[in-house]
């Protein structure tokens, strides 16, 4: 049967339905998946249509995802991190959401704390065990959405449940009718969705709790996991690894609205924030992410890299304040002790810091020249120039303009005479056998003994 598409406007045949194929022996994809090999990567050279939603979102999974792969964070760090994520999301909850476990006391004390706060972004939401208990503690808790586990590739179904498909799709659905039960909106989290038979099992699944959710008149939101980071970014690769198009099928096929489509993804084969940034491109509203992406194995998505992704495609931070960016990762370095890898994008030590002399050289003609913004404008920390054994007259020129804040006509030159004077006292310092940069107060020093402290 021909309908009109509320999607395309266009006449569609709207009249097939993809039904459980409920398989004797698991598909496991053992031609992309062998487990001996790297991945492979098929193509079918088959395009969906990009779409971005008129909104878009991140949500946060810091505090599940996040914490279980570090030590636990205290109550009081919870709340403090909760309070940055409000704080760099904006007015508008361009951070939406954020995700809490609820079994023990400290993380119910930490929900409460959270909520005592006041503030209406992020949205505390909680990720359960599917049983009638849980969903009662989240009513109880005073949340309106929780997240449930729903493994949907066969690996997961066949070898870790040992079920069939459709005692697998049994036990979900029965899940999602208890939160209902409870009034509790669920979030599916489709566990390692990019290794799933999509459409003998993922779509014909999606359908049936969109159908329970009509029914309901309760919004289930569907979670696309890419588990293991199988995920990849390419429009013309094949199904299940194919990003673009699991997003374009759970709309197409399965009605799933772009508010209710979220992705998780990992960054076992650094394509994490591509992969991202992909589902936004076709048609998911939300990206889920954690601070500095931390989490389970190679980390998630990291937050502060989807805060520039999003201004980068929506050309504004709509009232998003990066600056606090660097607020969160210099509160991960000295209150939580977290090392933050120093070439990390944005927080790490050495992200805006230039080494070579050929760059400091270019630097100090004009700082664009080698810096990919105005970092100290959009995250409050000015660019940085090392000076150590490769070190030119350059570096050390723009040392000190950076550092004491000169410009004009009071900045110095790379062939003024005290730079190359200090150079030549750096230089002694290196034929006696000196490996390491020097430090801030060494240069401090040099740079005083030069010049009697003045300018």
């Amino acid at each position: 049967m021909l309908e009109i598409s509320n999607k395309s406007n266009l006449l569609e045949d709207e009249t097939y339905k993809y039904s459980l194929q409920d398989v004797k022996n698991p598909k496991l994809y053992r031609d992309v998946f062998n487990f001996e090999e790297v991945p492979k990567i098929a193509f079918n050279h088959r395009r969906v249509p990009m779409g971005m939603p008129r909104e878009i979102w991140i949500t946060d999974t810091s505090f599940r995802d996040g914490m279980q792969s570090v030590e636990p964070y205290t109550v009081e760090q919870i709340v403090k991190l909760y309070s940055l994520l409000s704080k760099l999301g904006g007015p508008y909850g361009i951070i939406r959401q954020t995700e809490f476990f609820v079994y023990s006391e400290q993380d119910r004390e930490a929900i409460k704390k959270c909520q005592d706060l006041g503030l209406e972004f992020p949205e505390i939401t909680t990720w359960i065990r599917a049983n009638k208990n849980d969903f009662k503690l989240v009513k109880d808790l005073g949340i309106s959405e929780t997240g449930i586990l729903v493994s949907c590739s066969d690996y997961h179904i066949f070898k870790k449940l040992n079920m069939t498909r459709k005692q697998a799709m049994d036990m979900y659905l029965a899940s999602v009718a208890e939160a209902f039960e409870a009034g509790v909106m669920p979030r599916c989290h489709l566990e390692d969705i990019t290794r799933a038979d999509f459409y003998g099992f993922v779509v014909p699944f999606v359908n049936e709790l969109m159908a329970m959710s009509r029914d309901a008149g309760i919004p289930v939101r569907i979670r696309a996991c890419d588990t293991m980071g199988y995920g990849v970014p390419y429009t013309e690769a094949a199904m299940p690894r194919s990003v673009a198009g699991i997003i374009y099928g759970l709309q197409t096929y399965s009605d799933v609205p772009s508010e209710l489509l979220e992705w998780h993804g990992h960054n076992d084969f650094y394509l994490a924030v591509a992969n991202a940034s992909t589902a936004w491109l076709y048609g998911a509203s939300a990206v889920n992410c954690s601070l500095l992406g931390i989490g389970e194995r190679t980390g998630n998505v990291p937050l502060e890299a989807m805060v520039m992704q999003y201004a980068s495609l929506r050309g504004s931070m709509d009232g998003m304040r990066p600056e606090v960016i660097t607020e969160i990762a210099d509160y991960f370095k000295h209150e939580i002790g977290y090392n933050v890898p120093a070439m990390t994008p944005f927080v790490g030590a050495n992200f805006n810091t230039t080494k070579a002399g050929i760059h400091a050289d270019g630097m100090l003609k004009d700082e664009e020249i080698y810096s990919i913004f105005d970092t100290k404008k959009i995250l409050n920390r000015p660019s940085v120039v090392t000076v150590g054994k490769t070190s030119g007259t350059a570096s050390i020129a723009c040392w000190i303009n950076e550092h004491y804040n000169l410009s004009g006509d009071k900045a110095y030159d790379k062939k003024d005479d005290l730079v190359i004077r200090i150079r030549k006292k750096i230089d002694k310092e290196y034929e006696n056998g000196r490996e390491t940069a020097l430090t801030t107060k060494e240069l401090e020093k040099i740079f005083n003994e030069m010049t009697n402290g003045q300018k």
